[in-house]
């Protein structure tokens, strides 16, 4: 508890630089055979935990297709990880709990977040994240998976080191481990990532640390920095919001936040930048086409980045694309103290990831006022992204306004 957290504040002073760093060699990883496939997968173990996985799991984070859940499954992925979206949430555990009937139980790996109540602007929690409350939700996922236990529980989406360590919600985990719901404890980061982990690594408590990881991160150094501390200090570290985009640029050229000219991220490059780095164990990109699931079988098996997908990086290090940094400033400029960093999210959602319900349902969830963007005149605030955040704010609440029914 006594070692420095790293400053958020502090970024490199642009996405491209420290680009030569992106390459550094990954450590010696071999390859084994699964069983169920002839394809050699990379495998690395989540620290103490001792749990043997791919290197690339299933992440789901729209209603999934079963077909393509036991299609990872038949070839060879066994780590599976659920959004927190709570209606999607739910739809998700129902499906991978009759997906995975008749499968011995010790063949997967299944985690789940769980998300408590939290003020959208300072990330702390609300009066309504008790010990009682987080156990019943979390109790009601595992009837929905109909399981008996899950492999990792998830202290989801916390921003802040205060929030790593709040009591109730540590209690509430450590009841769940005790009766056997849970074999390991996990906490998961989108925002002000170093700071989450590096507390995750002194807790003497979380095992397994989910950490929003990638190149187009301006702290992505702090963020390394406090990852390598997370697996010296045995936690298991899983990779996620790694940047994942069409795997032919011309895929996504429809896409708001695309200047003309600029192409899409190359996904295979992506996960492979990622798992460059040998104290990742695991990243668990979501996927529901069964294109993107062979992207990832093929980079499970070889994590050479060749010369077009490193010039590919460097290209999209110095573009803006659609990752909020989730920094906070915006939310200190902003005279009407809008949760920026959420609404930037449900953009990237809705517009990147092409998933328009998620997106739906993060900005709905804010709590908006009726008019957002309105008032001010000359937006105040100055995005480090270079981003017309009033612009894209006004873009997204639209999504209010959608019926349900109508997004798909």
């Amino acid at each position: 508890m006594g070692k420095k957290l790293v400053n958020r504040r502090t970024f490199i002073k642009s996405t491209a630089a420290g680009v030569g760093g992106f390459f550094f060699l990954a450590s010696n990883v071999r390859g084994e055979e699964k069983k169920q496939s002839n394809r050699k997968f990379i495998y690395r173990t989540l620290g103490k935990t001792g749990i043997k996985v791919p290197v690339i799991g299933m992440g789901m984070l729209q209603p999934s297709n079963p077909a393509l859940v036991r299609a990872a499954f038949d070839a060879g992925i066994n780590h599976f990880d659920t959004t927190a979206s709570p209606a999607i949430q739910v739809n998700n555990l129902k499906m991978f709990g009759e997906v995975s009937k008749g499968r011995k139980r010790e063949s997967f790996i299944i985690g789940i977040k769980v998300h408590s109540p939290e003020d959208p602007v300072t990330h702390l929690y609300k009066e309504g994240a008790t010990t009682e409350a987080f156990l019943e939700r979390f109790n009601s996922f595992l009837k929905h998976l109909d399981m008996e236990y899950v492999d990792v529980l998830y202290h989801h989406g916390v921003a802040r080191k205060e929030s790593a360590f709040y009591e109730p919600i540590m209690k509430a985990m450590e009841k769940a481990k005790k009766e056997g719901k849970t074999r390991f404890l996990g906490i998961s980061a989108h925002m002000n990532v170093a700071e989450v982990v590096q507390a995750a690594a002194d807790s003497n408590f979380y095992e397994v640390v989910m950490a929003a990881y990638n190149y187009k991160q301006k702290d992505y150094l702090q963020v390394r920095e406090a990852i390598a501390k997370a697996a010296n200090a045995g936690l298991g570290v899983v990779a996620i919001k790694v940047i994942r985009g069409g795997e032919q640029p011309e895929k996504m050229a429809g896409i708001r936040g695309l200047k003309e000219g600029e192409k899409a991220v190359n996904p295979r490059a992506s996960l492979k930048w990622v798992l460059q780095d040998s104290n990742v164990h695991a990243t668990v990109p979501a996927f529901d086409t069964f294109e993107d699931m062979n992207v990832d079988l093929s980079v499970m098996e070889d994590l050479t980045l060749t010369d077009s997908e490193k010039e590919d990086l460097k290209r999209a290090a110095s573009t803006t694309g659609l990752y909020c940094q989730g920094c906070g400033q915006c939310v200190r400029q902003c005279i009407a103290k809008l949760p920026i960093p959420d609404l930037m999210r449900a953009y990237m959602y809705t517009y990147g990831y092409r998933k328009p319900s998620i997106g739906q349902e993060l900005v709905v969830s804010l709590g908006l006022p009726n008019h957002v963007c309105e008032d001010c005149g000359q937006c105040p605030v100055k995005c480090l992204n270079g981003w017309n955040v009033s612009h894209k704010i006004r873009d997204i609440v639209r999504l209010r306004d959608v019926p349900s029914e109508f997004i798909a």
